[in-house]
């Protein structure tokens, strides 16, 4: 049961708890006023009762003790209200006024106290409902008087009663829950906008802040939030123009090494074998780090919120078929790209596919497959590679930055940025990027793109 509760919404919670809340202070109102009532209204009719008995009972009692009594006669002229029934023993015998009442109308516990000389009262149900029997003895004459009084009149007002207050109670569970409903209402909204902001912020839109309330209750909240958000945003900014500034100074020393590098590498044949293999490894590893900062750059523009640059219409068949080129295969792989056209900044798109390209040369065994296809309104570029496939398990890893080890596949030659930079680059124009497995079994690159209409 508190799992269920649990499982469902604020709102539903808070709902649920003014209405059970109304339920029980108007079902304990209920249960007190009809307990009440119930007591006051028997009481008030007992006592009618017993005046009325005693009454009778005095009467038929003086017309007893003259000698040659009608018992009948007696009974009739008694003259009890309506519905009232009288049932007498005198002498042993059992008399009624009605013609189907005698001894069997009285309990047995009843008949027990009158029998005692003791006078009672009880209340009991019949075939034709509720009555209330009075018994007073007779010690004069040696008898016992019984008057039967019919309570169903009073048993309908009861349930009458009754129904009105149930029905009271069920309107104000449903008053509490509609209570509850505007109070969560209240309650959910602030929560919602907050919500909005902070996927709003999380989608890279750091500016984004909640408006100014008039509420002293929500003032503290709202500024609190957007203090936490602006100082985040300067943290970010921060760090990301200092990844910027690091990795632009460090282009200089690394400039100077690669042309000395190259200098040394046009006059290889002059160096020892010996030297000529610390060559090799030196540039590998120059190159590895020229990526690297090429990557932390462009990240670092990414995080920084920079421009993307000037956006256009690109062909995507035309720039597909040059950066395939480019990284040594056939352009011929591409297919289904003609008439296609996408927007965005040519240069970071083109990076974003040399980066998939590189990706599968350097670790999926060599490309096999561009394909080129519509859906709706975006364009899907798939990449196909001819290694083993990644597991599913790590098919959203892949894209998480510095990703290496058993999240990567093949050698650790790479910067574990290339398909990060894809990600963010896809994002940036609006799309996005994933893997899945290729009919050839392979790995599979999908970047989706919006396309431009013509």
């Amino acid at each position: 049961m508190n799992r269920a509760i649990a499982a469902l919404g604020l709102r539903h919670r808070i709902v649920i708890a003014f209405a059970l809340v109304a339920l029980l202070v108007s079902a304990v109102f209920a249960v007190s006023t009809y307990a009440l009532a119930r007591g006051f209204l028997l009481g008030q009719r007992q006592d009618v009762v017993q005046r009325q008995a005693l009454a009778d009972a005095g009467f038929v009692q003086r017309r007893l003790e003259t000698a040659g009594a009608d018992v009948s006669a007696v009974l009739t002229a008694a003259g009890t209200p309506a519905g009232h029934t009288v049932v007498l023993k005198w002498q042993n015998q059992w008399y009624g006024s009605a013609l189907d009442q005698g001894r069997e109308a009285v309990p047995a516990e009843m008949r027990a106290e009158g029998a005692e000389g003791r006078a009672a009262t009880q209340r009991f149900r019949t075939a034709d409902g509720p009555v209330l029997v009075v018994g007073v003895p007779l010690p004069a004459v040696g008898g016992e008087f019984y008057e039967i009084a019919p309570l169903s009149e009073l048993d309908g007002i009861l349930r009458l009663l009754s129904s009105i207050l149930i029905g009271g109670a069920i309107l104000s569970a449903g008053a509490g829950a509609a209570l509850g409903a505007w109070a969560s209402r209240s309650v959910v909204i602030p929560l919602n906008r907050v919500a909005v902001a902070a996927a709003t912020i999380a989608g890279g839109e750091l500016g984004t802040r909640l408006p100014p309330t008039e509420d002293p209750e929500l003032a503290t909240i709202v500024a609190s939030f957007n203090s936490m958000v602006e100082t985040l945003q300067q943290r970010i900014e921060r760090d990301a123009r200092l990844a910027a500034d690091v990795s632009h100074e460090l282009r200089s020393p690394l400039t100077t090494l690669v042309a000395s590098v190259d200098l040394l590498t046009a006059r290889r044949d002059e160096l020892p074998p010996r030297s000529q293999q610390l060559l090799v490894l030196i540039s590998a590893d120059l190159e590895r780090f020229r990526r690297l900062l090429d990557d932390l750059l462009e990240l670092a523009r990414s995080d920084a919120g920079l421009d993307l640059g000037s956006e256009a219409r690109v062909p995507l068949g035309e720039l597909l078929r040059y950066v395939v080129g480019e990284v040594g295969d056939d352009p011929e792989l591409v297919k289904g790209a003609e008439g296609i056209e996408v927007r965005g900044d040519k240069a970071r798109l083109g990076r974003l596919f040399r980066n998939l390209l590189e990706n599968a040369e350097r670790h999926g065994g060599g490309v096999t497959a561009v394909l080129v296809s519509r859906s709706d309104d975006d364009v899907l570029v798939e990449v196909d590679d001819a290694g083993s496939g990644i597991p599913p398990e790590d098919r959203e890893r892949v894209f998480e930055r510095f990703a290496t080890g058993p999240n990567r596949r093949g050698s650790s030659s790479g910067t574990g940025l290339g398909l990060a930079l894809v990600a963010e680059t896809a994002a940036a124009h609006g799309g996005a990027v994933w893997c899945e497995a290729s009919p050839a079994g392979g790995a599979r690159f999908v970047v989706r793109l919006p396309e431009v209409k013509r």
